[in-house]
């Protein structure tokens, strides 16, 4: 059986937490990929960011519904969600819409276990982690490649 350090990545386009998000742009479209790993100068993960987080930083805002009682002002859906977009709306950098709950693996996940991750979270990209150091990243096609191999020891 195959683990992440046979299938993953090695070569990782990726991005720092202080890169524009216009800068950001020009690399999605320079490299092809549509999610990528932010990290930090000393090449620990500190976060992922999509093509989807670029998009929503650019949508319209919606207001929340309000009601006015009296003097007291009650919000009819959650002012959490607004402040986080006008957060995303106003974000300049990658390390401000980039999301920082990420789902790793180790080099010595299986392949099943990096597949696993990827349909029970809904993400298309791992990383790779080892000592908190970014090593590189398994993503869904590096899983298509690894199903088309021969399985080790089976019969030729």
């Amino acid at each position: 059986m195959a683990n992440a350090r046979d299938i993953m990545t090695t070569e990782v386009v990726s991005v720092e937490p202080q890169t524009s998000l216009q800068d950001f742009s020009a690399i999605l479209e320079k490299s092809g990929y549509s999610v990528l790993p932010v990290i930090n100068p000393d090449n620990t993960l500190y976060g992922i960011i999509s093509a989807t987080d670029l998009v929503e930083s650019d949508r319209p805002l919606h207001i929340p519904t309000v009601i006015s009682i009296f003097d007291w002002v009650l919000y009819l859906e959650s002012e959490k969600n607004f402040s986080e977009q006008v957060k995303k709306i106003c974000a300049q950098t990658v390390g401000e819409i980039c999301t920082r709950e990420v789902i790793t693996c180790t080099p010595e996940t299986s392949d099943s276990e990096v597949a696993e991750l990827m349909v029970k979270h809904k993400v298309h990209l791992i990383p790779v982690v080892e000592q908190d150091k970014l090593i590189g990243v398994v993503g869904r096609l590096d899983i298509i490649r690894n199903m088309g191999r021969p399985k080790r020891g089976a019969d030729a």
